[in-house]
């Protein structure tokens, strides 16, 4: 089972910028993709962005795609999120989470996932 711990949030005026980390320890090769999923207050959870273990491939959901870029540090086993360009709308708790396939990642099937982390963007 992989532990994920997330880190990195915090609070940002509107045009600011963030960048939260995944730490991940355990078998992370079990799994096809690892990435980002959040949740605002009232609302359900909502895909953010992910990469695939074995080749790299990124995907976003349209509402960041252009401001927020995924990467990983295979060395330090961390998964990042570069979030630019930070609207009051992404104001959420950002979990870090893995994927077990291609279709898990189209229909936002979370396998596990970490504490969170809160982002809050507001002036």
């Amino acid at each position: 089972q992989v532990q994920l711990v997330e880190s990195g949030g915090g609070l940002v005026q509107p045009g600011g910028s963030l960048r939260l980390s995944c730490k991940a320890s355990g078998f992370t090769l079990d799994y096809y993709a690892i990435g980002w999923f959040r949740q605002a207050p009232g609302k359900g959870r909502e895909g953010v962005s992910c990469i695939t273990i074995s080749d790299g491939r990124r995907y976003y959901s349209e509402s960041v795609k252009g401001r927020f870029t995924i990467s990983r540090d295979d060395v330090k086993n961390t998964v990042y999120l570069q979030m630019n360009s930070l609207k009051p709308e992404d104001t959420a708790v950002y979990y870090c989470t893995t994927f077990l396939s291609e279709e898990a990642i189209r229909t936002s099937d979370f396998n596990s996932w970490g504490q969170g982390t809160q982002v809050t963007v507001s002036s």
